[in-house]
């Protein structure tokens, strides 16, 4: 059985998809007010609960043989990204749980101190390697479903807007590669207490992006850029207003504010220990959305 923390996100969704594609049991963790209508549908056992809430952490980590924690944070990394992590962890702990994958983020050793997901992240990361549990911890570049919606909102209109440096390099990971990836970590020797950086096999600097979708939609891309400094304003005065909103930009403009790529070499160990071939933004997009 494998329990799978934010079951209805865009990573989630895909794991649980493909497990049970592979006839594998699966309890997908979810919350009442989501849409888990297709997670049913496909044989996953539902479970209804609250990651703040420790006791139903607690209740869904039983009888779990791994665990695959791929939930995000909204604007409580506080409580998602870290408290919510150690839960699983220790009841993972508790319930003698074969292996756990956590999902990370590149960059997170870094020590971005105004992005609080990064600093969560890492600090599970370091109490998962202390716990004596059989881990993977996967640090992926941005996913690739996440353009989705620039990439529509560019076929409607020919509009690409991206805020800062349009140099910086970035390794945009097909979504549905890092799903199966995830799973593969449970079942690969190779995997077992690794720490891998998971991208695409291109390094893009975001001004590739727009002709990405130029190739797609066959037209020329209106670029809008305005400066990261514009950000800054507009989060100053929002701190004004909500001043917790104010904190939670601060992962979003660390983001827009640096790189995160894989090496070459990291592709490559990547695509050794799991045998596969990772899929190009280009390639992911035109499944999605190209014509």
């Amino acid at each position: 059985m494998y329990l799978i923390t934010g079951a209805t996100g865009s990573l989630g969704r895909r794991i649980v998809r493909q497990l049970r594609e592979n006839e594998e049991q699966v309890k997908a963790f979810v919350r009442l007010s989501s849409s888990y209508g297709e997670l049913e549908d496909r044989g996953a056992e539902i479970f209804i609960g609250d990651l703040k809430q420790e006791r139903d952490i607690a209740k869904a980590c039983q009888n779990v043989k791994y665990i695959i924690s791929s939930h995000g944070s909204g604007s409580d990394a506080q409580a998602l990204d870290y408290r919510a992590n150690i839960d699983l962890i220790d009841q993972a702990v508790a319930n003698n749980v074969e292996h756990f994958v956590f999902i990370s983020v590149l960059g997170v050793e870094r020590g971005y101190q105004d992005a609080t997901t990064f600093k969560a992240k890492r600090e599970v990361e370091k109490y998962l390697i202390a716990s004596g549990l059989n881990y993977t911890i996967l640090r992926p570049s941005g996913f690739a479903n996440n353009l989705i919606p620039l990439a529509e909102r560019f076929r409607d209109t020919g509009i690409y807007f991206s805020i800062g440096e349009q140099k910086n390099r970035s390794s945009i990971v097909s979504t549905d590669d890092l799903a199966r990836i995830a799973i593969a970590s449970t079942q690969i020797e190779a995997a077992k207490n690794q720490i891998f950086a998971v991208g695409g096999p291109d390094i893009l600097k975001r001004e590739d992006i727009p002709r990405i979708f130029a190739r797609l939609f066959n037209r020329e891309p209106i670029v809008i850029n305005p400066p990261l400094q514009l950000f800054d304003g507009l989060r100053m005065g929002i701190g004004l207003i909500n001043p917790q909103l104010n904190k939670s930009l601060g992962t979003f403009r660390t983001l827009l504010a640096n790189e995160f790529f894989c090496t070459v070499d990291e592709i490559a160990l990547l695509e050794a220990t799991f045998g596969m071939k990772m899929e190009s933004l280009e390639s992911f997009l035109h499944r999605y959305v190209g014509q």
